[in-house]
């Protein structure tokens, strides 16, 4: 599902709310995560699961084409753990 798709989604299912303000609130909700994750905080949604960053260290990895050396810098990843509810829905 993409984003438009989860807006229509939830225009349907909530006639009472006009298209633009479900728009508004989708991309806050996903702004909200956003900041959050790049000012280094996790966020967790009970019942889905919970967003973090974690750090990968810097490490010597191997050009596949060439096979040469290659520094690669130390970065932060976005992490998704799901919650309990989720698992079980997504194995049922």
């Amino acid at each position: 599902m993409i984003k438009s798709e989860l807006i229509q989604k939830i225009s349907e299912e909530n006639p009472h709310l006009f298209q633009r303000d479900v728009e508004r609130l989708v991309s806050t909700v996903f702004s909200e995560i956003t900041s959050a994750m790049s000012s280094g905080r996790r966020i967790e949604l009970r019942g889905f699961g919970a967003f973090s960053v974690k750090n990968r260290k810097p490490r010597v990895g191997r050009n596949p084409r060439t096979g040469s050396r290659v520094e690669v810098e130390e970065k932060f990843v976005p992490f998704f753990k799901p919650g309990k509810f989720l698992r079980d829905k997504v194995n049922q």
